[in-house]
């Protein structure tokens, strides 16, 4: 289907305040704009508490945001660790906490939301180590949360994506604590090759190959092969055993095609997975409900699927 009215709207308002390119834009910058966009998330729902956490990661403490929705049983129920976007140079839990919160809310869910380490301060592999870090420590931990270990699911929006779906990989292979679901949101799944949807959408729709090539730049040490499956984890040779997936996609992104290919190696290993492409939507729609209503529509779907898996 065409673009959707409103999402045309916004990118013409976008292009019209006649951005900075992000080929030259200092870290500052890029975290800058990204503050900047993300105030476009509208009026988040209402949560019934929010409570500031620290957990362990890889180097130390790391920050932590625990929302528990209204109507949450007082005992453990299901739950989602939660990984910003942002390339993994950008974010934070206070950038994404609409994101976080209507997450709460439609998967009617506690949702703990991680401030991992970002680059280039802390370069590849630190973000994937502290996402290790994280979903190991709530394994053993979750009941703090009132989260129910057993219905323990890992989500990640864009590069946070990658490292959810980075970190599924390590801990079948390590036999560590896979979680019971995984929940990927126009993910970032291969650095190493252009796909026809980022020809197709390499300009003019929300993320480029610009903002893509920064990014990695700054969190990929030079020499290191963007093929790694650690950083694509579309490149992992074999995904047997991964846990049961949700994906969602949007028809104008140009990371859609891969999350598309992720479905189907996925399938083909016999995984239980779903695959939903939001048509007419571009990269991050989710996270701009203030401008593109169907947002919320998106989450409505998210929320009933996650539900029937953590029931």
């Amino acid at each position: 289907m065409p673009l959707d009215t409103r999402v045309r709207r916004f990118l013409d308002l976008l292009a019209a305040s006649n951005p900075q390119s992000m080929r030259e834009a200092s870290v500052e910058e890029r975290r800058a704009a990204l503050v900047a966009l993300m105030r476009f998330g509208g009026t988040p729902p209402q949560i019934d508490t929010v409570q500031d956490r620290t957990i362990p990661g890889a180097a130390g403490l790391l920050g932590a945001r625990l929302y528990v929705p209204r109507g949450a049983p007082p005992g453990a129920g299901p739950g989602i660790v939660y990984f910003h976007g942002g390339g993994l140079v950008a974010g934070s839990v206070a950038t994404h906490d609409p994101v976080a919160r209507c997450l709460a809310e439609a998967a009617a869910c506690r949702v703990l939301s991680v401030d991992y380490r970002l680059a280039p301060e802390h370069p590849f592999p630190a973000a994937l180590d502290d996402a290790l870090a994280a979903m190991t420590h709530l394994a053993g931990r979750s009941a703090e949360f009132g989260i129910d270990a057993a219905r323990l699911a890992i989500c990640g929006d864009s590069a946070g994506a990658t490292l959810v779906a980075a970190a599924c990989q390590a801990l079948v292979e390590t036999r560590g604590p896979v979680p019971a679901l995984q929940i990927l949101l126009c993910p970032i799944l291969d650095y190493s090759r252009r796909s026809r949807s980022r020809l197709d959408f390499a300009h003019g729709y929300l993320i480029d190959e610009e903002v893509l090539a920064h990014d990695l730049r700054l969190y990929a040490p030079a020499g290191t092969d963007p093929a790694e499956r650690r950083i694509s984890p579309l490149r992992a040779a074999d995904l047997a055993g991964q846990p049961p997936t949700i994906i969602h996609t949007a028809e104008f992104d140009p990371l859609r095609d891969e999350g598309l290919e992720y479905f189907e190696r996925l399938s083909h290993s016999g995984c239980a997975v779903s695959y939903t492409c939001h048509p007419g939507m571009i990269h991050l729609f989710y996270g701009l409900g203030s401008v593109i209503p169907y947002a919320r529509t998106a989450f409505e779907q998210l929320g009933g699927q996650v539900r029937t898996a953590l029931v």
